[in-house]
């Protein structure tokens, strides 16, 4: 998730739509993993899903992480931005085409199985708080993670679509079956229209969203005077 600077292009077309087919391609692959284990009575498996949420998103920041940083993800977009790595007057744009990018993915999904009947939506196991702290824990170490990847050396930034993805699995692989492990307030909204409802959506959007702002501070702090005085020099 690289920086991308968008004052040259006041209207940046590219990375718009770079934002729209990356987050359908998010959707369409994580949760269209869900429905194939519904439909194929558990042939993907729980750990096949979770790797396919990681790889989609390791694929995809590196085919669009040069023309739009590849956020797919509301949360993302607006950190980027509260860490002045991003700008704010880009932010609604992309956070409109990311949401119909998963809308998208929900629509064709339904299309495309319509006895399915949640379509991947995220729902909390337990109870509305567990679900809601649980997400905020798992976008804060997502969040840190991409930012903390996302700048320093140029083999850092190779190997982060490696690390952003492989932190992504991780998490929905222990956290999936407790509140679902969205990350992601646009993934959690396509399926919550096109499938069981928009009950528990406010828990899929606050709790990322408070999650990957905390990471701001703490990456801030990480990459501070302090930190750096114990590095050692090559």
């Amino acid at each position: 998730m690289s920086r991308k600077r968008l004052e040259s292009e006041p209207f940046p077309l590219g990375a718009w739509c770079a934002e729209f087919l990356g987050t359908f391609g998010l959707v369409f692959a994580g949760t269209g993993a869900i429905v194939a284990n519904e439909v194929s009575h558990g042939a993907v498996t729980h750990p096949g899903i979770a790797l396919t949420f990681g790889l989609v998103v390791m694929v995809l920041i590196y085919g669009f992480g040069e023309t739009s940083g590849a956020h797919f993800n509301p949360a993302v977009t607006v950190s980027l931005a509260a860490a002045r790595r991003f700008e704010w007057r880009a932010v609604p744009a992309y956070l409109l085409v990311q949401c119909g990018g998963a809308l998208a993915a929900s629509g064709l999904l339904r299309w495309l199985f319509p006895a399915v009947a949640n379509l991947g939506a995220t729902q909390p196991s337990g109870s509305d708080a567990q679900s809601l702290v649980s997400e905020a824990i798992l976008t804060f170490f997502l969040m840190l993670v991409i930012l903390q990847v996302s700048v320093g050396a140029k083999e850092k930034s190779i190997t982060a679509g490696l690390a952003i993805g492989a932190t992504v699995g991780l998490e929905a692989m222990f956290a999936g079956p407790i509140c679902g492990a969205s990350m992601n307030p646009a993934r959690s909204l396509g399926p919550a229209l096109f499938g069981t409802g928009l009950d528990s959506l406010w828990i899929y959007c606050l709790g990322p969203m408070l999650g990957a702002l905390l990471a701001v501070p703490v990456h801030i702090f990480l990459q501070g005077p302090l930190a750096g005085s114990h590095r050692r020099e090559p």
